[in-house]
């Protein structure tokens, strides 16, 4: 599928946040980037989202090639666009999130990423870009889809009453 536009275009990326129970509040995913911008400093898992592909399938191929992590439900958080949000240019992020459980695979770092680990919500590092407001608003969305049991999120992710309420608890 060729196309030729006499006006300029903005990059479109994705971003995931991958959400566990931690042992006192949930934690979540982040690598260090290889490269810059902002090499060296913490963030999502994430990336450019090819041509032929859904920010879906996107954010699914950039969080295998960055962490080993294979996931099938994620769930919309929203889309970010402020003009200078990325320094090579304008780019607008598409930002998905997910709930694994403590047992599946351990990611480890690939690709774009030199580390990964998991970070409590209420320790997080200095981040690259807008991630640490991407989060904020992932963490809005997990909150409510708690709150108004959107999507049937017990089933969801696989969470009993008990977990729901502890996520819940260190959400505030």
């Amino acid at each position: 599928m060729g196309f030729t536009y006499n006006f300029p275009r903005p990059a479109v990326t994705t971003d995931t946040l991958v959400f566990r129970e931690g042992e006192h509040c949930i934690e979540v995913l982040l690598i260090k980037r290889r490269k810059d911008p902002y090499k060296d400093y913490w963030a999502l898992p994430g990336g450019f989202l090819e041509i032929e592909e859904t920010p879906e399938d996107g954010a699914r191929r950039e969080l295998k090639e960055e962490t080993g992590l294979i996931i099938d439900v994620l769930k919309e958080v929203g889309t970010f666009g402020e003009i200078d949000r990325d320094p090579r240019g304008r780019t607008i992020t598409i930002a998905f999130y997910t709930f694994v459980k403590n047992a599946v695979n351990q990611p480890f770092a690939k690709t774009d990423a030199t580390k990964v680990k998991w970070t409590s919500i209420k320790e997080l590092p200095d981040m690259a870009f807008d991630h640490r407001e991407i989060l904020k608003e992932g963490l809005l969305k997990l909150k409510s889809h708690i709150m108004l049991a959107k999507l049937d999120i017990i089933d969801f992710f696989g969470l009993d009453i008990a977990k729901l309420k502890k996520i819940f608890r260190c959400l505030d």
